[in-house]
C-alpha cells in the first residue's frame, strides 16, 4: 500500500502544496494537526510540558551566532519531503529594499555566520548582488545552502562555482544518499547524476579538497519516516562511496532529521505513518540536545523580511515573540530577550543527537 501512495505522491508533487491548493500549504491547518490528536488527546505530552520536566521551559535564546536570510521560495526542484515546500511555482522573492535591510543589519549584528537558504537562493534576480555586497561584511562564515542541481539547470548558473570560490562562499549542499535510487526517490528523477555532476565542478575549483578553505558539506535527511542513523558512521559511508564511485571529495555531512510539517507531513498522512511518526520522536527526546537547538543561536529572516526563531517556524508563520518582529525593526537586545515560541514539530529537533541545519548537537 505505501508503494502506491508513494506513486501517487511522486505524480503529485510536480506542484507545491500551494500550487495544488492542499490544504496543508495552510500553515494554520498544519498547526492544528501538530496541536490535535495524540497531544490533545492525551497520548503524548506536549513539547512544552516535556522540556519543562528539566526546567527547559520557557525555551530562551543563547547569544546570537547565525543570521539566517530566506530569499525566496523558487526552486527548480519539487522534492518529495520539502518543509519549504519549494518549487518553480513558488513566487515569493525577497526583494532588493529587504536584501538592503537585511545587510544594514549584517553589518551591525553581533552574529558570526550568515545562512542564505531558499528554495534554490540563487534563484532570486539579485542574489549575486546580496552575496556581494554581504561578503563585504567581515562575516566569519558565509552560508550558501546549495541544492546542486541549479548549477546546471541553466547556462547562465554553471559559472556559480567560480562565483562562490570568489567571495569564500561555505557551500551547503543537499545530498539525500549516495545511491542513485534513494537520491532520485526523494528529490526526482536525474536529480543524483546532476548533483554528481554539480559535485565535481566544485571540486575542480578546489571546494571540499582535504586541504581546502573552500568548504564543501552535505547535507543527509532521510527518504521515509525514520530518523536518521548515526551521524558520523553515515560521512564515513558517504566519504567512501562517493570517493571510489566517482572520485568526489567533501568536508563535513549534516544529518537532519525531517520534521513533521508542510510536504512531509503530507507524506506521513498520506502513508498512514504520521501517528508512529511523533511516537517515534517523542520516545527517541533527549533533553541534552535541548540546549543546543538551532533556535537558541540563530535568527531566521523571511523572504518578506519577518523574523523567526527558525527556518521551520517560519514556514508554519510563528513569529518571535517579540515587539521586534521584522528586519527593518530589528533590535538585537529586544530579540535577545523573548521567548522561544514551540509546537511539537520542535520534537524533531530534540530527537536522538538532536538536529539543526548544523547537523547533530548532541
Amino acid at each position: 500500500m505505501e508503494q502506491s501512495i508513494l506513486t501517487e505522491l511522486k505524480n503529485a508533487a510536480k506542484k507545491s502544496l500551494k500550487a495544488r491548493h492542499n490544504d496543508l500549504a495552510d500553515n494554520h491547518r498544519q498547526l492544528e494537526i501538530l496541536n490535535g490528536g495524540l497531544f490533545a488527546d492525551g497520548e503524548l505530552p506536549y513539547f512544552k510540558d516535556k522540556i519543562a520536566e528539566t526546567n527547559q521551559f520557557p525555551l530562551k535564546p543563547n547569544t546570537l551566532e547565525i543570521l539566517q536570510i530566506n530569499v525566496g521560495y523558487m526552486c527548480n526542484q519539487v522534492c518529495e519531503h520539502c518543509h519549504v515546500d519549494a518549487g518553480p511555482d513558488r513566487k515569493e522573492i525577497m526583494t532588493r529594499e529587504t536584501m538592503e535591510q537585511c545587510l544594514e543589519v549584517i553589518r551591525n549584528t553581533g552574529a558570526h555566520t550568515l545562512d542564505l537558504t531558499g528554495g534554490a537562493p540563487e534563484m532570486n534576480p539579485n542574489f549575486r548582488w546580496f552575496v556581494e555586497e554581504a561578503s563585504k561584511a567581515g562575516i566569519k562564515d558565509f552560508i550558501v545552502r546549495s541544492n546542486l542541481t541549479i548549477i546546471l539547470a541553466n547556462k547562465k548558473y554553471q559559472d556559480l562555482p567560480e562565483f562562490f570560490k570568489k567571495h569564500n562562499v561555505h557551500v551547503v549542499s543537499s545530498m539525500p544518499h549516495y545511491t542513485r535510487g534513494k537520491t532520485d526517490k526523494q528529490r526526482g528523477d536525474g536529480v543524483f547524476d546532476k548533483s554528481i555532476k554539480a559535485l565535481q565542478m566544485l571540486n575542480a575549483v578546489g571546494y571540499g579538497m582535504p586541504d581546502s578553505s573552500l568548504r564543501l558539506d552535505l547535507v543527509y535527511n532521510p527518504s521515509g519516516a525514520f530518523l536518521p542513523s548515526d551521524q558520523a558512521a553515515l560521512e564515513h559511508d558517504f566519504k567512501k562511496a562517493l570517493k571510489e564511485d566517482f572520485d568526489i571529495d567533501f568536508h563535513n555531512l549534516f544529518a537532519i532529521t525531517n520534521l513533521p510539517i508542510s510536504r512531509f507531513l503530507d507524506y506521513l498522512i498520506a502513508s498512514e505513518n504520521y501517528e508512529d511518526y511523533m511516537y517515534a520522536l517523542v520516545d527517541a527526546y533527549n533533553p541534552a540536545a535541548v540546549s543546543n537547538v538551532m533556535c537558541t543561536n540563530t535568527i531566521s529572516v523571511g523572504w518578506d523580511g519577518w523574523l523567526y526563531d527558525c527556518d521551520f517556524n517560519q514556514m508554519l508563520d510563528l513569529k518571535v515573540a517579540s515587539t521586534v518582529k521584522h528586519i527593518k525593526d530589528y533590535n538585537e537586545d529586544l530579540l535577545n530577550d523573548r521567548d522561544i515560541v514551540i509546537s511539537q514539530h520542535c520534537y524533531g529537533c530534540t530527537a536522538g543527537a538532536g538536529s539543526s541545519c548544523q547537523g547533530s548537537v548532541a
